[in-house]
Parts: C-alpha cells; structure tokens; sequence
C-alpha cells in the first residue's frame, strides 16, 4: 500500500462525526419549518430563484450541489482501487448490492407501495414524480458519510476506501444508464438529455475538480491537506441546508395540505434500508468474510448519496415536483436509520464470528 493511501486510510478512520452530521435530522426539519415560513411569506422572491436557469439547470441550485459535492468528492482516493484485490468477496457483495439489487429493489417497493398500496392517499399527478424520486435515491451509492458509518462500527478503513472508490468510479458511467432504464420499465419517461447534464455537472466535473484539488492540497503536505478538510467539511452540509430550504419554500403548500406524504415515502426507503444492509452482511457472512468488512459493506449498501439525488431530482423534474420531494425524505432519515444499523452490526458480531453449521 502506498505512503498516501496509508495516511488516506488513517485520516478516514480517525475522521470524528461531526454535529452538522450527528444532528442532520434535527438540521432538515428546522429547514422543513424555515423552507415552508419563508415560501409563504416571501413566495415572489422564491419564484424569482426558480426561474434562475440555464439550459434547465437553476444557477443558485447549481453551485449549491458544488459546493456540497465536491468537499466529499476531495476526501475520496481513486488510488485505492488497486487495493480491492484484498477483500474481493467484500468488494464483490457491495457492488452487487449496490447495483444489482438496490436500484431493482427500490423500483419494486416504489411501485407496491407508492402507486399501489398508498396511492389513494397520494395526489395522483405526483405519483410517478414520487417512484421517480426514490429510484434516484437507490441509484446513488453513499461516498462520504460511510467513512463516518464505518468507523463506528470499527470497519477496515481500507475496505471502505477502496469501495468507496469503485462505486464513485462505476457511479460516473452506470448512474444515467440505471436511472434511464428504471424509468423507462416504471413507465415515467426519461428526459435523456437532462439526465445526461445531470450526470455530467454533479458527476463527472465535480469528480475532476475535485481530484485536481485533492492533488494539488496534498503536494503541499499532508498537514495542508487534513487542514483544508477541517475547513472545508462544513461547507457540504451547510450547501445541503440551504438547498433544502429553497426545496421546502416551493414545496411548502403541497405539505401542507398533505403532511401525510412524507411519513409514507419514508416506509419504502426504511424497508430498502434494513434489506440491503441484511442482505449484504448475510452474503459477506456466507462467504467468509470478517466482520469489519461485512459491516461497511453493509452500511455502504444501506446507505445513499443523497446530494446527488436530491440534485438530480430537481434537474429532472424541478423544485415543486414529488421526486425532489421524495429524495429529501431520504435525507431526513438517514442519520437515525444508520445508526440503528450500526448499533445492530455491532451487537450482532459474536453470531457473525459463531462458527456456521
């Protein structure tokens, strides 16, 4: 293993939560409240951002998910990839998990719950916007926050590095492809050319900007560069915020009428959580692998990068629509879902470790 990917590792296991994080639920319901005040008393100045676009990419929106993508994006070593031949039973369960089943399984439980189960409870012009929105949020693997899940339940940090890795390196050319084709089987049609933009500003640019960063922070020394980390850790969250008050400005009235509608796109995506993390701490088990690399493989399959859906929700379908809506459930339950997976891979190590009959 290389000097860099060794200080890599360590700076991603010694990596604290911090309280923008640890409190992130507490954070997205205040701008919940702040989102719907503020589109009710000022709604001519939040009509006025929303028509800030260019090509249909909203210009204030637009730097927001920068500015939230590419401090996570620096963190993330691709150098790392050359690591995964080391736990290749690990490797091989996120990837199929994260790929093969996650999406799948989303479209499925969208489909029985969102336009089946519950869908005399929901408008029905934003049913499909909803199935959209979820199968956005599956599509897009967790990069930052699984360093955080991992090292609270003790993983190898190079495991989680190096999956991390692969799944951004895959995630550049399979998210649009995954998304374009669940649209297309969910019956919602796919505006290929948006999707394609989309891929491309939060993607691909955000990935190259923010190798050339990473290079140039750690030609200065590894100190310049933990330095640049700490300062710049806050800016993701806070883009995130500040993104999810303009959303609930515009989605301010449809909530109001219906408050109804998050507490039900909340129960496909706990569903979706608790199975692919089962699955993927199960297979990992079944195959042999230790416990501390079944378990960030398990968190990273629960888990999702939710700035990217939530970015591409509103490229594809605009501030006011159900997909924006629905990734921002996501959001909102995340870090308490997560740690309830955590505290459960944790407990359950001594029957992860039993010998198998």
């Amino acid at each position: 293993m290389s000097a860099q990917c060794e200080v890599t590792v360590k700076a991603a296991a010694d990596a604290p939560m911090s309280v923008f994080e640890r409190f992130l639920t507490v954070w997205v319901l205040l701008c919940i409240v702040a989102g719907i005040g503020a589109g009710q008393v000022a709604p001519d100045l939040f009509q006025a951002i929303g028509r800030m676009e260019v090509a249909q990419v909203n210009l204030p929106v637009g730097l927001l998910i920068w500015v939230m993508v590419i401090p996570m994006l620096v963190k993330v070593d691709f150098g790392a990839l050359h690591e995964i031949r080391q736990h290749v039973r690990g490797i091989g369960v996120t990837l199929f998990v994260n790929w093969l089943v996650k999406p799948f399984s989303m479209a499925f439980l969208s489909w029985f719950f969102i336009r089946t189960l519950f869908a005399p409870l929901l408008p029905a012009e934003q049913l499909d916007s909803y199935i959209a929105g979820l199968i956005l949020l599956a599509a897009a693997p967790c990069t930052a926050m699984v360093f955080v899940w991992s090292r609270l339940c003790n993983g190898d940090p190079l495991f989680t590095l190096s999956q991390v890795a692969m799944n951004d390196t895959i995630m550049v050319f399979a998210f649009a492809p995954v998304v374009g084709f669940l649209l297309g089987i969910s019956a919602i049609t796919v505006p290929w050319g948006t999707l394609m933009t989309s891929v491309a500003l939060y993607i691909v640019i955000p990935v190259f900007i923010a190798q050339l960063w990473r290079k140039f922070l750690l030609a200065k020394g590894q100190d310049a560069f933990d330095a640049a980390m700490t300062k710049i850790g806050p800016w993701s969250i806070s883009a995130l915020l500040a993104t999810l008050v303009l959303l609930f400005a515009f989605q301010g009235e449809a909530i109001l009428k219906q408050p109804l509608v998050i507490a039900l796109l909340a129960i496909p995506i706990l569903i979706q959580v608790f199975f692919n993390s089962a699955l993927a701490y199960g297979l990992n088990r079944a195959l042999g692998e230790k416990h501390n690399v079944a378990c960030p493989s398990a968190l990273i399959g629960a888990s999702n990068f939710f700035e990217l859906a939530v970015a591409a929700a509103i490229s594809l379908f605009g501030f006011e629509s159900g997909a924006a809506l629905a990734t921002v459930v996501g959001v909102l339950i995340e870090v308490p879902v997560m740690l309830l997976v955590v505290r459960v891979v944790n407990a359950s190590k001594g029957w992860y470790e039993a010998p198998q009959s």
